[in-house]
């Protein structure tokens, strides 16, 4: 990265500098907005002012009921999802009222906390189990989002949890909790993604698709000119699965937040909440060992347009145990065909790939507009 850059106003700043002053203030976007900061400063702004409005109002997301649904009813409501818009709802999902509200309120408290009460979980150590950074990408992307995260890779069901004392005082008493409910929804959907696919309903737990779950606690802060920033750039997620909690009461069309692209638009359409339900979306590992049947879906995240309260959401990132799998991931055998192109074969589409080589690549890539899955596309 040069030194010298053009901010998205043509003037000339040092890019490096203002990036490694804003980090080292450990005290993320929400630091900048208790300060007063009445402009987006320049390492924030987008050079390419694409619009941030949505351009076909609501996107049709199917809402598919657990109790309400015979199995192959569920089975095809989920293939239809998931081979289509790549994003439904999940309701009367299990997981009670309560602990999703205090999962909520808990991530609030933590960012709302003092900056000082933060720090010492503030690192880009992609290795420590529990980080809060802002800006997962910071020194990669063109232009940083607004705002922070607090990252937390739960533990797999056969190892010792984390000390009690080693989580931050605000979440501590709900994010295992959390964690451990949202896996059980995660091999839940997985068993019917399974049949979705014509496969035993235990075959994607049982390759690890749910082995590792990253608790990813997003807090937006109010920005004063959201129209400039994002706050969170387009991208798909590196996951088989992803179950994403958002609060009702956050997202607006006033306040803004999530919008994704459906198969073929060219613009960007609101997803909206379902008060209770849980937001499931297809991850780009899905899509690539369902040989592109599944679709991994591009979303991004609008700045928060409320003039006094921040946005939160917990994202679940489902995925192989990070830091002991070794198994290689590629299209599924049993989706794979023989004869003629034309007479309903299909052959290969991506190359077998590794989830840490995977995450690998995501993380130094970071959020620069380019579809992940590309670089392990066979040509």
């Amino acid at each position: 990265m040069s030194t010298s850059e053009q901010a998205a106003d043509g003037a000339a700043y040092d890019r490096l500098s203002e990036l490694k002053a804003f980090d080292n203030t450990m005290a993320g976007v929400k630091g900048l907005v208790d300060s007063g900061i009445t402009t987006v400063p320049a390492i924030f702004r987008r050079h390419h002012h694409h619009s941030i409005s949505s351009g076909g109002g609501a996107i049709t997301i199917p809402v598919i009921d657990l109790s309400a649904a015979s199995s192959p009813d569920l089975v095809a409501q989920v293939k239809a999802a998931a081979e289509t818009v790549g994003f439904f709802h999940l309701a009367n999902h299990g997981i009670p009222g309560e602990l999703l509200s205090e999962m909520l309120t808990s991530v609030r408290r933590f960012n709302e906390g003092p900056t000082e009460s933060k720090r010492p979980y503030y690192t880009r150590d992609p290795n420590r189990r529990l980080r809060f950074n802002s800006n997962f990408d910071l020194f990669q992307s063109p232009a940083a989002n607004w705002r922070d995260t607090l990252f937390f890779s739960a533990p797999s069901p056969d190892e010792p949890p984390p000390r009690h004392e080693d989580l931050p005082p605000p979440v501590r008493h709900v994010m295992l909790e959390y964690a451990a409910a949202a896996r059980a929804v995660a091999g839940t959907v997985l068993g019917l993604m399974s049949e979705a696919l014509g496969l035993p309903r235990g075959h994607l737990a049982g390759i690890g698709c749910a082995d590792g779950v990253s608790v990813v606690c997003n807090y937006y802060p109010p920005c004063p000119e959201p129209e400039l920033t994002m706050g969170c750039s387009a991208h798909s997620d590196p996951s088989f699965l992803t179950v994403l909690l958002r609060d009702a009461h956050d997202e607006s069309p006033e306040a803004g937040g999530l919008q994704a692209r459906l198969a073929g638009g060219e613009g960007w359409v609101d997803v909206p909440v379902v008060p209770g339900a849980l937001l499931v979306n297809v991850g780009d590992l899905l899509h690539l060992v369902s040989n592109g049947r599944f679709r991994s879906v591009e979303h991004r995240v609008v700045a928060n347009r409320s003039r006094d309260k921040a946005r939160v959401s917990v994202a679940c990132f489902c995925n192989a145990d990070i830091a002991r799998s070794t198994r290689l991931y590629g299209p599924i055998p049993e989706l794979i065909t023989s004869g003629p192109v034309g007479d309903g074969a299909a052959r290969p589409v991506y190359r077998s790939v590794t989830v840490p080589e995977f995450l690998a690549h995501y993380d130094k890539k970071g959020l620069d507009g380019r579809p992940a899955l590309d670089h392990f596309l066979l040509h």
